[in-house]
């Protein structure tokens, strides 16, 4: 289990698949979807470390965050992390956070498929993509997560005021990006099987991120049309990456400006998780029926 835990620690394992990967580029030179493998755990390698400086940075000089807003609106959504996450201790957590820490190696594994498979698009640009509009959205409202805000007493939280508060951490919940590459490999997943392990993924994933307190509920709800951003840009679909960047950003400012208004209302609050969550379950229909008119 120790030796399980250091291999799937993510920097050791990025070290590991960067050095394998340049091996398999330079094996066959001829290959030009090779590089594509190393650029992009270069890419991950690198933004871990200046994700992990300028944001901790931030964390530290902006101490203010809205992890009390994102429990309170939790609240109105009428589930918690902590009624999720309480049944998930124990023993149970240990494969949930082996499916956590696995963003890295799934996105290895779907660019090998989809490029055997000959899929239109790029996982890895999609992956890319998130890389890069992540930290946009957490500057945009900053939350670290139940287990940081609320310390050892998360699982059990006392009823807190919805208000930002002061916390040097660094932002890293809303909305998920674990639930955004979960996402991406649904939506770039070939054939049933594939689609199969892809939604089983997903579900860990959801379950990991509440088991672990580094999400709110609330964080989710976002994280799918983040996927859904992330993979118009792979499959290079402007309007629509512009689409789902839209209604990330509006539940952004919203819950960052009328969180109020919001958890005032649950029924608003309600309807318009439930509206995103339909346009994720569209998008992903519509992804697969266009790869399965191009085998066709």
């Amino acid at each position: 289990m120790h030796l399980l835990a250091l291999l799937l620690n993510p920097a050791i394992f990025g070290i590991l698949a960067l050095f394998l990967s340049v091996i398999w580029m330079i094996k066959d030179e001829s290959d030009k979807t090779r590089p594509m493998l190393v650029f992009a755990l270069t890419l991950n390698l690198v933004f871990g470390s200046l994700l992990t400086f300028f944001m901790g940075r931030e964390g530290s000089l902006l101490p203010w965050k809205y992890d009390h807003i994102l429990f309170q609106v939790d609240g109105s959504l009428g589930i918690s992390t902590a009624t999720i996450a309480r049944p998930l201790q124990g023993f149970i957590r240990v494969p949930l956070e082996v499916v956590y820490q696995m963003m890295v190696p799934m996105m290895i594994c779907w660019f090998l498929v989809s490029r055997y498979r000959n899929l239109r698009g790029s996982v890895v640009m999609a992956y890319a993509a998130e890389l890069i509009a992540g930290p946009i959205l957490y500057a945009i409202l900053p939350a670290c997560g139940p287990k940081f805000a609320f310390g050892a007493q998360w699982l059990h939280p006392s009823n807190v005021k919805a208000s930002a508060m002061k916390l040097a951490a660094m932002p890293n919940a809303f909305p998920s990006l674990h639930i955004g590459t979960a996402v991406v490999f649904v939506l770039f997943a070939p054939g049933r099987w594939w689609r199969g392990v892809a939604l089983a993924f997903l579900a860990g994933t959801a379950a990991a991120t509440l088991a672990t307190g580094e999400h709110y509920v609330i964080d989710l709800v976002p994280g799918l049309v983040f996927g859904c951003f992330a993979a118009s840009i792979g499959y290079r679909k402007v309007w629509s990456a512009v689409l789902y960047l839209g209604v990330l950003l509006f539940w952004s400012l919203a819950v960052r400006f009328e969180y109020r208004l919001l958890i005032a209302h649950p029924a608003l609050l309600r309807s318009l998780a439930v509206l995103t969550v339909a346009l994720s379950i569209v998008a992903v229909f519509k992804a697969w029926r266009v790869q399965k008119e191009r085998v066709d």
